[in-house]
């Protein structure tokens, strides 16, 4: 996993716990749920090393009344995240996936994924991740929120740089929720492309909702796509996404 910082905000005020701040936190999968999902792979891993599933069964834990699937779908029906979508050729957004998402993912043949919580990175998505072989690049931010927690532009301008890298791609961005800083990256995507502002915020706010952030509106309008857009003319990379 590649981390590149941590940031609590321009004013080196630590992020208080208000429910805007409990809201973009991630709350782990329960226990019981991960200890059976890694008991899985233990007993699907063959002596090379890699999983066994040649057998196509399916591997399944009880919980809550709820079965998940944990290595193939049930029935051919795979599960996305919440709030997952396609913004373009090679980039899809989401929330954070649970393991009941690992077979869609699967699907999607990622090469890589990148995380924008600045929290540990969970060791089910970490399995899952190297068995499939999806690089995770990680850059923590905290969301916009009233008085003092801001996003840094530059921290937004490396997450650009990986997008928009096509050895990196298909990619995944997600934050915790799929909806501020994951739709601020999009937002800054939709700039780059040259989309019309009422647009760009219709779309933030239809994956936003019910808690839009003027913030992050005000932060998607304000970026400076100059410093990305030399970037990709340097690299020789494309925007027709």
């Amino acid at each position: 996993m590649e981390i590149f910082e941590f940031e609590e905000g321009d004013s080196g005020i630590p992020d208080i716990e208000t429910d805007e701040a409990i809201y973009d936190k991630y709350v782990p999968t329960d226990t019981e749920t991960v200890e059976a999902y890694l008991k899985s792979l233990d007993e699907e891993i063959d002596n090379e090393g890699e999983p066994n599933l040649k057998n196509g069964h399916i591997i399944t834990c009880v919980n809550d009344n709820s079965k998940i699937s944990f290595l193939r779908s049930i029935n051919g029906i795979f599960i996305p995240p919440e709030n997952f979508a396609r913004v373009c050729k090679g980039i899809y957004r989401s929330s954070f996936p649970r393991i009941d998402n690992f077979p869609f993912l699967k699907n999607l043949q990622l090469k890589s994924i990148l995380c924008l919580i600045p929290e540990e990175y969970p060791i089910e998505n970490e399995k899952f991740n190297k068995i499939n072989n999806i690089k995770v690049y990680q850059i923590g931010l905290s969301g916009n929120k009233e008085p003092f927690v801001k996003i840094k532009p530059e921290l937004i301008t490396d997450a650009l740089k990986i997008l928009l890298n096509p050895e990196n791609q298909p990619i995944l961005i997600h934050c915790n929720r799929g909806k501020h800083r994951t739709g601020c990256v999009v937002g800054c995507i939709r700039r780059i492309q040259n989309w019309s502002q009422s647009m760009i915020f219709d779309e933030y706010r239809r994956y936003a909702y019910p808690k839009e952030r003027p913030l992050d509106q005000q932060f998607i309008e304000m970026y400076d796509i100059n410093d990305i857009r030399n970037y990709a003319i340097e690299n020789n990379l494309s925007f027709k996404w």
